[in-house]
């Protein structure tokens, strides 16, 4: 419960400091700070993270050390490299002003590098409360500052500045509180097992990074940095909203059903349990997001933006789905099968790269609904291929989401003829409140009243229930 409220207000923040720098700015600062992001957003995914080390049953000191200054190793590395490549992007693009940009960015390879293993440990002890305060306060920090270069004139390098401050305060904030020094690096076979894994790991994460940030650095070639801020607008408020609904679970399921592996039946139960549940939660938060997404832009950047709000629709439909396949991590993972997530990181990312090509004539709205319809093909083969070595297959995969993504696609069909015919006179907040609430509602009725789904709410109302007396005796 501590994990999901901060990371609800990580997202608030994040949302929040999107506004305000939104409107300091100008589509052009996000579009040439996208143009370096695209690729030095990478840098926490070539680590060697924390699921290398959850998921082994025991740990010792020289490996975690080890691990330590191999991530140090790659981070320095990958520093100096892109450091020593910021002339090159500028040259790409056709924009000077990036190769400062391309400077800064280049240290958050070896920053993040620094804590990574920090995290792992508190993940692995389920110090979830210690990494939320973590999380929070980095970016608590980090927006604040961000907004006051803003309002003084910084124009891109408020957001250029953003990540690199995130990582180190990040860096301070996990030093402090897992207070484990790294010891003399050794290799051996522990090591070596845990490095194959995490290069498992990390070559999917590596291969989906770059095929979903290829979209940017062509939008950016071909289309410039106006629609290239426009798009990046559109992937970061979609982004926070799929952040908050799936990175929470990520760390708990895997710990969760990693304690089950020995015992198959009760992990494939486990499961469909907790897919029902998130998927039934998580599909209309997307639906209603994809029936307001257009007055939700403009009522919180403003008229300047309002191109933001097509995109955002599309991403929104695509999230009812995305979700879902973001958790054959948790498949992954348990199994112990890293090799497997690659290979289909590799797939993933052809699929991807073929959406892009297809789209990117029709622009970055056209960009944004291959993705979509891409998506909607890879949710059940990723999560099927992925449980394969647990026994979950395809049917188990439809018997557990497919209710719930039915349910949201329908309210979002109804929910936007309706709006279009009966709500186009409504002011934009209330056309916003009433469209979604007619979405929930009509998500409720289907989901619940034709396919009988009700466990989640039960669950729900019986975590309510439990809640409720800890916080009338902590008061």
């Amino acid at each position: 419960m501590m994990l999901l409220a901060s990371r609800s207000v990580n997202v608030f923040v994040q949302v929040a400091t999107s506004i305000l720098l939104a409107r300091l700015l100008t589509p052009h600062d996000f579009g040439v700070v996208a143009m370096v992001t695209a690729l030095s957003g990478i840098a926490p995914l070539i680590l060697i993270g924390a699921d290398a080390a959850i998921q082994k049953s025991t740990i010792n000191r020289v490996e975690i050390s080890s691990l330590f200054w191999i991530n140090i190793a790659i981070g320095g590395t990958m520093t100096l490299l892109f450091a020593m490549a910021s002339g090159a992007i500028a040259a790409f693009y056709g924009e000077p002003s990036l190769t400062g940009i391309a400077l800064v960015s280049s240290l958050a390879f070896v920053v993040t590098a620094a804590a990574t293993q920090h995290y792992a440990l508190m993940q692995r002890a389920m110090e979830f409360r210690r990494i939320a305060m973590i999380d929070l306060s980095a970016n608590v920090i980090s927006s604040i500052v961000s907004i006051l270069l803003a309002l003084d004139g910084w124009g891109y390098w408020a957001l250029a500045l953003k990540p690199v401050l995130t990582s180190l305060l990040t860096v301070i904030g996990s030093w402090i509180a897992c207070p484990w020094l790294p010891g003399r690096p050794r290799w051996t076979s522990g090591v070596k097992e845990l490095a194959g894994f995490a290069m498992g790991v990390t070559g999917f994460t590596i291969t989906d990074y770059l095929s979903r940030s290829a979209d940017r650095v062509a939008i950016g070639y071909f289309n410039g940095a106006g629609p290239l801020g426009y798009f990046q607008n559109a992937s970061l408020l979609y982004g926070n909203v799929l952040s908050l609904i799936c990175d929470p679970m990520h760390n708990i399921a895997v710990s969760s059903l990693s304690k089950l592996r020995n015992d198959l039946e009760e992990l494939q139960r486990s499961w469909t349990a907790a897919m029902s549940t998130f998927s039934f939660f998580s599909a209309p938060a997307f639906a209603v997001l994809a029936v307001t997404g257009q007055d939700f832009v403009v009522m919180l950047l403003g008229q300047k933006w309002a191109p933001v709000g097509p995109l955002l629709v599309v991403f929104a439909v695509k999230g009812i789905v995305h979700c879902i396949e973001r958790t054959m991590g948790w498949l992954h993972v348990v199994a112990g099968r890293a090799d497997r997530w690659m290979r289909w990181g590799l797939v993933s990312a052809l699929v991807h790269l073929i959406a892009l090509a297809a789209g990117l004539p029709f622009g970055p709205l056209g960009v944004a609904l291959s993705y979509t319809v891409a998506m909607f093909g890879l949710v059940v083969p990723a999560l099927s291929y992925a449980g394969r070595p647990l026994g979950i297959g395809a049917r188990q995969v439809l018997r557990a989401a497919g209710p719930a993504v039915v349910a949201a696609l329908c309210s979002v069909a109804i929910a936007m003829t309706a709006q279009h015919f009966l709500l186009a006179d409504f002011s934009r907040p209330a056309r916003f409140l009433v469209s979604a609430m007619f979405t929930l509602g009509l998500y409720l009725a289907v989901v619940v009243g034709v396919f009988r789904v009700v466990a989640p709410l039960k669950l729900a109302l019986s975590l309510l229930r439990d809640y409720a007396p800890l916080r009338q005796r902590a008061s």
